[in-house]
């Protein structure tokens, strides 16, 4: 039976960071972009005002710059083993993130079949952020939903993997989770959780026989 496996990007695939917080680090933005995560975590805004500060910051983002945040980034280790082992099994693998899409493309490289994150325009930037294209959670669903039609799959054939609340509306609707690094948004409702650094860890609490190559 085939299967699709939905990875989250920030705080899971990402060791305690997002895109948003490595692209910052290169633009000198941390503690802005601290500031605006903390107000989209109480509720104070929401993804839409979120992208539109964002994209605001941005002005000076560039694909070089891009590029070292992407490098330097706290990435899991066995990201693309694990990616590597799902296609060996005839199966498939995506990453759903609400982070900037131009980020989030970039693991297309290390052979996840489809990544999905938040439309931005092109860098640099000369156009406003279209807020059609800005993801929320239940997005997650959505995207999911439509990745399984395309692969002749279910819901019932879905793994998701996340840490946080915007992971909470997929781990409801699938039949098995995995919790990673998670807060208490989706411990409770994963069928499975694991802390540390590797994704191969991870990944082998949903086979019985672990993970090939490690």
């Amino acid at each position: 039976m085939s299967r699709l496996h939905i990875f989250d990007m920030d705080g899971t695939l990402l060791h305690g960071s997002s895109a948003n917080i490595e692209l910052a680090r290169q633009l000198d933005l941390v503690a802005e972009f601290q500031a605006l995560d903390a107000a989209f975590g109480s509720g104070e805004i929401d993804t839409y005002d979120y992208a539109e500060h964002a994209h605001g910051m941005w002005s000076s983002l560039t694909p070089e710059i891009l590029g070292r945040a992407f490098a330097g980034a706290p990435w899991l280790a066995g990201i693309r083993e694990v990616w590597a082992d799902i296609t060996d099994r005839g199966e498939h693998c995506a990453v759903i993130s609400l982070a900037p899409g131009f980020f989030v493309e970039r693991l297309l490289e290390w052979g996840v079949h489809a990544a999905h994150g938040s439309r931005f325009p092109a860098l640099p930037f000369r156009e406003p952020v279209d807020m059609a294209g800005i993801l929320g959670p239940p997005d997650k669903v959505r995207i999911a939903d439509l990745l399984c039609a395309e692969y002749g799959l279910t819901r019932a054939d879905c793994v998701a993997y996340g840490d946080s609340m915007s992971d909470t509306d997929l781990f409801a609707v699938v039949p098995r989770s995995v919790a990673v690094n998670a807060d208490h948004h989706v411990s409770g409702l994963a069928s499975h959780a694991y802390s540390g650094r590797d994704l191969r860890e991870a990944y082998a609490l949903t086979r019985t026989g672990g993970v090939t190559g490690r």
